[in-house]
């Protein structure tokens, strides 16, 4: 999986970068079709100073996104893994069901094309 990190009107630090980088990189025991995710990190002053991350991951043919805000950076990435973990979940679900779906339609045409033989 490429990872992009970005941090917006203010300096990250090498440990909250990793530890961000490797938040991420879990997510891929969740579902392997990652193909791409980025993390934006930035602080607003004007709202009780305020820490933002966003994490943006790009699956196969859709992109999840998951925006949190706290006091705390480390919070706030934890919080949005947690979503985008929700978030990946509930797609990894709807891939199944559909595949499902398709190999039912796939079985029933060929046991009815075998009845008419």
């Amino acid at each position: 999986m490429d990872v992009h990190f970005t941090a917006r009107k203010f300096k990250a630090h090498d440990s909250l970068k990793e530890h961000a980088i490797d938040s991420i990189k879990r997510l891929d025991k969740i579902y392997d079709g990652i193909v791409s995710g980025h993390i934006i990190l930035s602080y607003e002053r004007t709202t009780n100073s305020l820490k933002t991350a966003e994490i943006n991951l790009h699956v196969h043919k859709a992109t999840l996104t998951a925006k949190e805000k706290s006091e705390d950076y480390h919070k706030s990435i934890e919080l949005a893994i947690e979503k985008i973990e929700r978030q990946l979940g509930k797609y990894k679900t709807k891939l199944q069901t559909k595949k499902k779906a398709i190999v039912r339609k796939i079985k029933e045409k060929t046991t009815s094309a075998g009845e008419e033989e």
